[in-house]
């Protein structure tokens, strides 16, 4: 059967065996090495608020939250696009 992608769809290399994660949005169990993980930073105070809190001097900290997605998940929400085939093949020419 022909391979479709040369990682397979993973960055797991010669590792073996990779533990399980959930995804964030649907729940489905993906590999680790699967998954794609976005990190943003977060912030518990509401934005106008902290916008108008920040004016006055005041630091608002931000937490950097890290969410993993299965594959499914990730193009829905727009972090991943679907390249055309001609994008995701891009192999140097043997002469």
């Amino acid at each position: 059967m022909p391979k479709k992608r040369e990682n397979r769809g993973r960055r797991k290399g010669d590792k073996g065996h990779v533990g399980y994660i959930s995804c964030d949005q649907c729940g489905a169990r993906v590999p680790e090495d699967k998954a794609i993980c976005v990190t943003r930073p977060y912030s518990p105070v509401d934005p106008a608020l902290a916008a108008e809190l920040e004016k006055k001097g005041a630091i608002i900290m931000r937490y950097p939250v890290t969410k993993c997605y299965c594959v499914n998940c990730a193009v829905y929400l727009g972090i991943i696009k679907i390249r055309a085939e001609e994008e995701r093949k891009q192999k140097a020419k043997l002469y």
